[in-house]
């Protein structure tokens, strides 16, 4: 199998609503972010799904030498040759892939949040940088493009942590800032016993109005130069949003179950963001 078959089959395989925006790319764009996508991956099932964290820790730490040695010139991983190709073409830097490294080592370090500036930090690493970088390959052309791709990233974290609360409880970890868990008086143990309540969903009905707003924040930021270039952006944001709303509908039913799109729907999703500009 080459690199290249092997980052396509890891994004293929794991049936992430970006995989449905990158479709619509020219193929140098969609090999690049394939590729970095499957790097992406590779970490973030390092805290996922090892179980033992000396192990995990052992994990990043060569993820974090590899990345440098691909850089020198050496990259052994097939996600790491898939993706140096495309490096100078896009400016993906090294500095972008090691803090999303950093990101994933929080997980093993960290497992609460005292308020919501904390957070950030956190989603920072693991998603705003990683907008960040895909808003290069996607062909951004204007600079304020990067604080738009952010507050998207930022946006899309918020979403997973609202969709995945109950199984991040079940694996120790929560990301609902303490302070705000606090001003609901929702208790810890109650997201691991999965007790709904009144608090509950006022507690997430905070978050998603959060999530929406930066959204909102978001798009305003894109600049009208970048907007064709940052459809496959553009594409997640609708996929994720229309998610956003089906928790909401749900009434936040996410103790016991993962809330999910079907692949049509997303494919449709995204098609008519290809095909109608709108979202």
């Amino acid at each position: 199998m080459t690199p290249q078959q092997y980052v396509q089959q890891r994004a293929a395989a794991s049936g992430s609503s970006f995989y449905y925006a990158f479709l619509f790319l020219p193929a140098p764009r969609r090999a690049a972010i394939t590729a970095f996508y499957a790097f992406c991956r590779e970490v973030d099932d390092v805290v996922d799904e090892v179980g033992d964290p000396g192990v995990a820790r052992s994990k990043l730490a060569w993820w974090q030498a590899e990345v440098a040695q691909a850089y020198a010139g050496q990259p052994s991983h097939p996600a790491m040759r898939a993706l140096m190709p495309h490096t100078a073409d896009y400016g993906i830097e090294q500095r972008q892939l090691q803090a999303v490294i950093d990101g994933c080592r929080m997980d093993l370090t960290q497992t609460r949040y005292l308020d919501f500036s904390g957070l950030e930090d956190y989603c920072h690493l693991v998603a705003g940088v990683v907008g960040e970088v895909t808003a290069r390959i996607f062909g951004q052309t204007e600079e304020c493009t990067t604080q738009y791709a952010h507050k998207l990233g930022l946006a899309f974290q918020l979403t997973n942590i609202i969709r995945d609360v109950g199984e991040d409880a079940m694996r120790g970890r929560v990301y609902l800032p303490l302070s705000e868990l606090q001003q609901f008086d929702v208790k810890t143990h109650e997201l691991l016993a999965r007790q709904y309540s009144g608090r509950f969903r006022a507690l997430m009905h905070f978050q998603s109005e959060r999530a929406h707003r930066l959204y909102e924040q978001a798009l305003a930021l894109l600049p009208g130069a970048d907007r064709r270039a940052q459809k496959p952006g553009l594409m997640m944001a609708s996929i994720y949003r229309t998610l956003l709303h089906e928790i909401e509908r749900a009434n936040f039913q996410v103790l016991h179950q993962r809330i999910r799109l079907t692949p049509l729907r997303k494919f449709w999703l995204a098609w008519k963001v290809q095909a109608l500009g709108r979202m």
